[in-house]
């Protein structure tokens, strides 16, 4: 069964695709259909996003499908310094991966070295009948100013983020140490959560 994920973000689809093949759910995104919809992301939260572009994309195709986004949130930054939903677009500009790994840098520099943060993700399945969704959150990263050589495209962060249970950048995880960490960012309970709202 043919779903839309509604993303550009390669990194993002990476995260399911092989598991849910697996399931007969093959993740499709919108640049495999050649359709962008001009969606306004006003939403005050990921869940409110998702639900967003999952509707916008569904009205626009037909096809069931997903909308996912995520918030990032440092502790004790003050709120009107949080980036909460706008990650990647700052003051109006939709930064690149090198330019959102350079302004963050500049963040980690102004706000004291080592910030302690989590990203808060919503999802959302539409099927032009009902809205499902699915809500988490990832454990705390450590953020640095000094970025790792590799880069993950589509989450660039992943360069400037420690892991502390590793003690490692995000990017720079090995195979069975990024598994382990799937796990704990509740891998699993996505896949189960789109293989019962798609067959639903």
């Amino acid at each position: 069964m043919d779903v839309l994920f509604a993303t550009g973000n390669p990194a993002k689809v990476k995260s399911y695709y092989e598991k849910l093949k697996e399931k007969g759910i093959n993740l499709l995104t919108i640049k495999d259909i050649d359709v962008k919809v001009d969606v306004e992301e006003n939403g005050k939260n990921a869940l409110e996003n998702a639900k967003i572009k999952a509707k916008a994309y569904y009205e626009a195709t037909g096809m069931v499908s997903i909308g996912m986004d995520n918030t990032l949130f440092f502790e004790n930054i003050p709120d009107e310094k949080q980036p909460g939903t706008f990650v990647r677009r700052v003051n109006g500009k939709r930064l690149s991966d090198e330019e959102m790994i350079q302004y963050y840098i500049d963040f980690v520099r102004e706000n004291g070295d080592n910030l302690h943060a989590s990203w808060r993700y919503g999802m959302a399945i539409y099927n032009g009948k009902e809205m499902k969704e699915f809500s988490w959150s990832k454990d705390s990263l450590v953020f640095v100013s000094k970025a790792s050589e590799n880069r993950n495209p589509g989450y660039p962060l992943d360069s400037i983020a420690i892991v502390p249970k590793f003690n490692k950048y995000l990017v720079d995880l090995n195979e069975e140490e990024r598994k382990e960490n799937q796990k704990d960012a509740h891998t699993d309970e996505v896949i189960d959560f789109i293989v019962k709202s798609v067959e639903e």
